[in-house]
């Protein structure tokens, strides 16, 4: 008995090896085709730089790039300029989501409230970044608030949306089950409302950060004295272009660290989902 016990154990261990080793290859090679392009690029790049085929003071070539991006890793003032950037773009990220998701709730469940709130917040909505920002700093001043709230009014409206949707598109024979049952509007909230919004809340929490990430590049470019978007502003107009690539890398590499952080959660919170995945 005790041998059979042993087989099983041993056998399936040297299952779970296989399995885990197939599934650590297919992440690399999923790495590997999607690092392709970008590092084909970068080559050609830096050979046409190195042979004068492209303006080094308006391209400069990655090896340029690297040593700015280093010089300002070992003074210190990338660390700090980023520091401040990220705490602008996550206070003005969860005012601004927080507020669209209670607002996107109300509105979908209660048709009264979509009928009063609606029409103004879609009409807001298209008022674009730079057309408020001005506003926004002759209300508020240079400080952090108006950086703050322009981050927050991009931040609200998609998950504002998505939870509108989320909510209308849920099956109606849940709501009804839910009022047979005698559900109160919190466990009527908790245990279906926001389950079946879930993949249209996690869809506005990914399309908020990047929204919010694009604010926060507006607000540091038009009256900051700190920030990464104060530093690419900065070594503009002393054209110092390859500091104005690694400002370009560094929110391109923050924004796509931070997506990815939401569709990790989309692959834990949702793995249950029978959806389509390409062919």
């Amino acid at each position: 008995m005790s041998n059979q016990g042993e087989l099983l154990a041993s056998s399936s261990g040297t299952t779970g090896i296989p399995a885990a080793a197939g599934q650590a290859r297919k992440r690399m090679v999923t790495f590997v085709k999607g690092a392709l392009l970008p590092v084909t690029l970068l080559i050609v790049w830096q050979l046409l730089g190195d042979a004068g085929f492209i303006s080094k003071l308006l391209f400069p070539t990655p090896a340029r790039i690297g040593t700015a991006g280093y010089n300002l890793v070992v003074s210190g003032e990338l660390w700090e300029n980023l520091r401040i950037s990220i705490v602008r773009a996550i206070s003005g990220f969860v005012l601004g989501a927080s507020l669209g998701l209670a607002f996107g709730i109300m509105v979908g469940l209660f048709r009264g409230s979509e009928r009063t709130l609606d029409p103004s917040v879609q009409m807001i909505r298209m008022v674009p970044h730079l057309a408020v920002a001005p506003l926004f700093i002759l209300w508020f001043g240079l400080g952090e608030t108006s950086k703050i709230l322009l981050i927050a009014k991009g931040a609200f409206f998609p998950l504002y949306i998505n939870a509108f949707l989320g909510i209308r598109n849920a099956d109606n024979k849940l709501f009804e089950v839910a009022k047979v049952l005698g559900f109160s509007r919190y466990k009527q909230l908790v245990r279906l409302v926001i389950p079946a919004a879930l993949p249209n809340l996690l869809l506005g929490v990914r399309i908020s950060l990047g929204i919010a990430w694009l604010g926060l590049v507006v607000a540091e470019l038009m009256g900051s004295t700190s920030g990464i978007g104060y530093l690419m502003s900065d070594a503009r107009q002393f054209s110092k272009t390859p500091v104005v690539f690694v400002c370009i890398i560094i929110f391109a590499l923050v924004g796509k660290v931070a997506d990815s952080a939401v569709r990790l959660l989309e692959r834990k919170w949702l793995h249950g989902r029978d959806s389509f995945q390409g062919q």
